[in-house]
């Protein structure tokens, strides 16, 4: 593949990963749909900060697919909600075969809600969305265009971690930066763009 657009059954162009053959219809509803569409408001970013870390090292078709599970594990991804899980909420959630059950990866979630519900609300947004780059001259025109890291998403991570948020480093800020809207890496060419 070469990395370029790819014109799916519709008709319309999109990203390569957007029609990948074994998984189309999933991949095709969450890039046509959500991916680099801009979200807001702690909850929401939390969600996807969890998701992004759990993701890490596996497939985002994983994540995908057990979304509403860990929606279901983690409240909704409600801060403070998450926030109270006390250690045998931990247990519990290693033991529930709906979400990612990593014990590094739960411990992070549980333990960035709790430094999130301490801060003001909208505050975790907006220190996120002060990341955001200006917007690239021009689109990329294939997978190869997308960086895996940004001096911005690295600052990003940088400054979670210094204020006590686990398992976000550069590549997960990235990849939190694109789904949430802050960078926009659908092609050139593509719909969704």
């Amino acid at each position: 593949m070469s990395g370029g657009l790819i014109t799916g059954p519709d008709g319309l162009q999109r990203c390569p990963w957007g029609l990948e053959a074994e998984s189309m219809a999933d991949y095709r509803v969450y890039h046509d749909t959500e991916w680099g569409r801009p979200v807001h408001g702690d909850d929401a970013l939390y969600e996807r900060m969890c998701l992004e870390a759990f993701q890490s090292g596996l497939s985002w078709l994983t994540i995908l697919r057990r979304r509403e599970g860990f929606r279901a594990a983690f409240a909704g991804f409600s801060i403070a909600e998450v926030a109270a899980f006390t250690d045998a909420d931990a247990e519990r959630l290693l033991g529930d075969t709906g979400i990612i059950r990593n014990r590094a990866k739960i411990t992070a979630a549980i333990a960035n809600a709790r430094v999130a519900a301490e801060w003001a609300p909208g505050e975790l947004d907006a220190l996120i969305w002060s990341y955001a780059p200006e917007p690239a001259a021009a689109a990329p025109r294939s997978a190869a265009d997308v960086p895996a890291t940004t001096p911005e998403s690295t600052a990003l991570a940088k400054d979670l971690k210094k204020r006590g948020f686990r398992f976000i480093g550069p590549t997960t800020a990235y990849a939190l930066m694109q789904a949430c809207g802050l960078v926009n890496d659908h092609l050139k060419g593509c719909h969704a763009r």
